[in-house]
């Protein structure tokens, strides 16, 4: 292993205090906010371990853009949620071109990592879900904190968009907690290669989060997002507000994830495929109201590579940004 870690933090990792500096955006906390992505899936309607497949010019990831985007927005750390198989490729490709940008550390996904009195069942070979992946950077974040998927191309404009939230909020001191998510509209987010999975957002008239209903297999049918279930086929408004896993939090959200993930261990952690989605302790802050999550809508289209065919797209999608410069050639120049 190229780099040494103790639980889920790095040996190498200064105390709090040396971390608390002075930050324009941060006045009162003082604190830069950390980027936290979740990057343990394999991908396996993709075929491969899609974070490090170059998409931009000079090897470039969808992971590198949104550090990129995050280090201009005025991110202090990012924190990877990796698994520990492949943490030592994953630290040598992407990790370790990055360390002289921004602070990174790693914090591991692991099936055994569990509230105390839980193990996992022996057949398990199911990651726990996105849910338990953002429980698992609880030993290394302290500060506010973006969480964002690693094969998911953002565009700079959410990153700015969270920032100001931040800015703006006092989510650390307010009851119920302040939090929030970036939104983009259902019809910027399909595939044309398949069917993809959405968290279909009920917002309220002053844009703040009521529900989510998962939704899987939605489709482009020219342009018109259409979902099939038992035979029956039915159109969604293009419109409608989507989650795409960019989320912004404050460090005490930790204690509501783990409360939710005990509730779900106690009544489905036997299950060989189960999955402790983000959404279930979101939804539960909601209704106990532990948070509220202000909803930021996003007009820019997003990217992703969900399908290998996808990855054509993409590229194209980043050449003509490079082209307009919204991005170097080169990132890091």
């Amino acid at each position: 292993m190229i780099f040494k870690s103790v639980g889920n933090r790095q040996t190498t990792e200064q105390p709090l205090a040396t971390r608390q500096n002075s930050y324009p955006y941060f006045p009162a906390m003082r604190l830069k906010p950390t980027l936290v992505i979740l990057a343990a899936g394999m991908g396996s309607r993709y075929g491969g371990l899609k974070q490090i497949d170059p998409v931009g010019p000079n090897g470039a990831t969808v992971l590198d853009y949104s550090v990129y985007d995050a280090v201009r927005a005025g991110f202090g750390k990012v924190v990877f949620v990796i698994r520990k198989d492949f943490a030592e490729v994953f630290h040598e490709k992407i990790g370790k071109p990055l360390e002289d940008k921004i602070r990174a550390e790693y914090a591991f996904q692991d099936f055994d990592d569990l509230p105390e009195g839980f193990t996992p069942p022996p057949n398990r070979t199911k990651p726990w879900g996105t849910g338990h992946a953002i429980w698992a950077a609880r030993k290394v974040v302290n500060e506010p904190f973006c969480v964002i998927n690693a094969d998911d191309f953002y565009g700079q404009s959410a990153f700015r968009t969270i920032r100001k939230f931040f800015e703006n909020s006092n989510g650390h001191k307010s009851t119920p907690l302040s939090c929030s998510l970036v939104a983009y509209r259902l019809a910027n987010t399909l595939s044309e290669h398949g069917g993809v999975s959405r968290g279909l957002l009920e917002v309220d008239e002053k844009g703040f989060l009521l529900g989510i209903e998962e939704a899987s297999d939605i489709r482009s049918n020219t342009g018109t997002p259409i979902i099939s279930k038992e035979g029956e086929t039915t159109r969604l408004d293009p419109e409608t507000l989507v989650s795409m896993n960019f989320w912004g939090f404050h460090p005490t959200i930790f204690k509501h994830f783990e409360k939710r993930l005990i509730r779900f261990l106690e009544e489905r952690g036997d299950e060989e495929k189960s999955e402790f989605y983000v959404a279930d302790p979101v939804e539960s802050a909601v209704r106990e109201k532990a948070a509220t999550f202000e909803v930021l809508p996003n007009g820019d289209h997003w990217f992703g590579v969900t399908y290998r065919k996808d990855k054509k797209r993409v590229t194209a999608a980043i050449s003509d940004l490079i082209a307009k410069e919204e991005y170097p050639e080169k990132l890091w120049d």
